[in-house]
């Protein structure tokens, strides 16, 4: 608003004083320089071919500095303008300089992840062979059928690091700080680290993105920028790893990831936009939420020390995975949860909500939950009652505290109506 009101201004004072030079232009007399004399005389049309030949007239019309000797009304008008337009240019140009610049978010905290929040995500972690809501092509495809959870035991991939942005999959919280000049002017902002994924930097001086041969670690390199009230946040040179925790669908290193971070008074919304050229027919696009805690503290995790766990890898030359269509998994989904093998393998058609309707007359819900049941709220309560009027269907993987494992039954709250 006040740069608007400074930009009309100065527009209407430069509009007055072109005005103002017209008019000075059209008043002023022409000048006669006749021999060495000087005449002003006024003008009222031009000299015949004659008149110069006989005088030797050479007409000049005076500049605009001597107009004022000779243009009294002009120079008047020109006083009251400039007395007028003066103050008000030096009034907005001190507004300018007093307002205050966009207040930026502050996004510091100890930030715990909300587990009600795609829980299955987030906490125990997908099914091996679950690619649900990836917009996977046919080569990334193939590469996860033929992860086995058991090349993770392989002493050179023991301490591997994810994607900075992994946790968006994770449930550990987050803590961010930031980095200031000499100044107090924010130059980057810090999200910690844990076992598994190196801290963020995101940086805010307006440094450029580096070549794309530049070396960089696994946390990439990132630059943001504010939008109103979000944090846009730009990462480029991460490495090859995966998009998903624990189910090996891939992500290339020419991956880039386009978050927004977003506060609503003690909320925490980050979503991002992961593009992969490679390994992606459409943009990946994932939103969580985290909670300020002042009392949250991010748990110290040890270094990590490659160890053997399984003997029979140990120089043998064995890397654990499954050939091609040998994966013992890739029915899972469609026998414990009926959804088609379609919308289990991965098309980016089957991230869209419209995909239900083509699933309506193919999709038949299974008699019992096997998994899951019950929701998050179960889970963090040890109850089968987390809720009053609370029912579901449970049986015996992932039964709860108490529950024998094998066992089918309705679960019904005897509190509910």
């Amino acid at each position: 608003v006040v740069i608007r009101v400074i930009a009309v201004t100065i527009a209407a004072a430069v509009t007055a004083i072109i005005s103002l030079e017209g008019q000075e232009q059209a008043a002023a007399p022409q000048v006669r320089r006749l021999g060495g004399n000087i005449r002003a005389t006024p003008v009222t049309g031009p000299l015949s071919h004659a008149e110069r030949r006989a005088h030797g007239v050479r007409l000049q019309r005076e500049q605009p500095a001597r107009t004022t000797r000779m243009c009294p009304a002009s120079s008047a008008l020109r006083t009251t303008v400039a007395g007028k337009l003066l103050p008000a240019v030096i009034a907005c140009g001190v507004l300018l300089l007093s307002a205050p610049a966009h207040a930026q978010i502050d996004l510091t905290g100890s930030w715990a992840s909300r587990m009600h929040e795609d829980w299955m995500e987030r906490c125990c972690g997908r099914d091996l062979v679950d690619y649900t809501g990836l917009p996977l092509n046919d080569e990334a495809r193939a590469l996860a059928l033929r992860y086995s959870a058991t090349s993770y035991a392989m002493r050179e991939r023991q301490c591997l690091l994810h994607s900075p942005y992994s946790f968006q999959f994770w449930p550990h919280g987050l803590r961010i700080w930031n980095e200031t000049d000499a100044m107090g002017r924010i130059i980057a902002w810090k999200f910690s680290s844990v076992l598994e994924r190196e801290g963020l930097t995101i940086w805010m001086d307006g440094r450029p993105h580096p070549s794309p041969n530049e070396f960089y670690p696994f946390s990439g390199f990132t630059t943001g920028r504010w939008e109103g009230d979000t944090l846009t946040t730009y990462t480029t040179h991460l490495k090859q790893t995966f998009t998903r925790r624990g189910n090996g669908s891939p992500a290339s290193d020419r991956a880039t990831v386009t978050a927004h971070i977003t506060r609503h008074d003690d909320l925490l919304t980050i979503t991002t936009i992961q593009e992969d050229p490679i390994f992606l027919t459409e943009p990946l696009v994932v939103s969580r939420t985290w909670q300020l805690d002042p009392r949250g503290d991010i748990a110290r995790t040890s270094i990590c020390y490659a160890v053997t766990e399984i003997p029979r890898l140990e120089d043998s030359g064995i890397v654990p995975h499954y050939p091609p269509g040998e994966n013992p998994d890739l029915e899972f989904m469609v026998d414990h949860y009926r959804i088609p093998k379609e919308a289990v393998l991965g098309y980016a058609e089957t991230t869209y909500p419209e995909y239900r309707k083509k699933l309506k007359d193919v999709y038949a819900p299974p008699a019992t939950c096997e998994r899951y049941c019950c929701g998050w709220s179960a889970i963090q309560s040890g109850s089968v009652f987390p809720a009053p009027g609370l029912s579901c269907i449970a049986s015996g993987i992932g039964s709860l505290p108490g529950r024998p494992a094998d066992s089918d039954r309705r679960v019904s709250d005897p509190r509910a109506p």
